[in-house]
């Protein structure tokens, strides 16, 4: 048993921009945050016939996110991806204490 909440959307909605979808092939994307659940540790999902296997599953706050971070979402720094979140998401503003879940995944052998 975990003590995560339900989902509250599907896993194949986890990655749907075509960018991403191509970083996570690529290997260069291995996380994606979510508002809320999509998947949970130990499920797969496919993109383009390439399976999937979310690892872990963690809540953190938009302000504990580093370079590293926005790097393994697929962009190259984390200001490149809080202007492309911020354009995405019209009227949003960025708050370091809003809460976000991380899923981590990486290829299926």
């Amino acid at each position: 048993m975990t003590d995560y909440p339900e989902k509250t959307c599907d896993i194949d909605r986890l990655i749907r921009h075509p960018k991403l979808v191509e970083a996570a092939i690529a290997g260069r994307k291995t996380q994606q945050r979510r508002d809320g659940v999509y998947a949970y540790p130990g499920e797969t999902f496919q993109l383009e016939g390439v399976t999937f296997t979310v690892t872990a599953l963690e809540r953190r706050s938009l302000g504990d996110m580093t370079d590293a971070d926005a790097q393994a979402e697929g962009y190259p720094s984390l200001e490149a991806y809080k202007d492309l979140i911020l354009k995405m998401h019209a009227g949003m503003e960025w708050n370091d204490s809003h809460q976000v879940w991380v899923h981590h995944f990486q290829r299926s052998a």
